[in-house]
């Protein structure tokens, strides 16, 4: 029921972010400090953080609601995912990068949800015939 939960919460995250980057997509980024310009700014802002979040939310939501046949693969998928930023996160602090409060909000949302995420992949393991 946990790993559900989880999987809910991580639905609603990526649902209102990725929503929040299809509506606005330079007032997203501009909050987290960043500045994008250009012609295809708010398309690829869209398409990077609006699309790949919505996709990430449709996953995890059915990890939530049908977890007999997506539970693993959306921790899978969850765990890829989050890894991912984790490692680039890690890389980009070895480097030298210095982020804002938005930055260390984020890098620390994605470096628990990643930890989580081994816990409950680990845990539905056990679980699993």
């Amino acid at each position: 029921m946990l790993i559900r939960l989880f999987l809910a919460f991580m639905a609603l995250m990526f649902l209102a972010f990725g929503a929040w980057s299809l509506a606005d997509p330079l007032g997203m980024t501009s909050q987290l400090d960043v500045t994008v310009s250009g012609p295809n700014a708010a398309f690829e802002m869209r398409g990077i953080f609006g699309g790949v979040s919505l996709g990430m939310a449709a996953m995890t939501a059915a990890g939530a609601l049908r977890p007999a046949a997506f539970q693993r693969p959306a921790l899978f998928v969850l765990l890829v995912y989050m890894g991912g930023y984790t490692l680039a996160r890690m890389t980009s602090l070895i480097i030298g990068d210095s982020p804002t409060f938005s930055g260390w909000f984020f890098a620390g949302f994605e470096v628990l949800s990643f930890i989580v995420t081994i816990f409950a992949l680990r845990a539905s393991e056990r679980r699993t015939p």
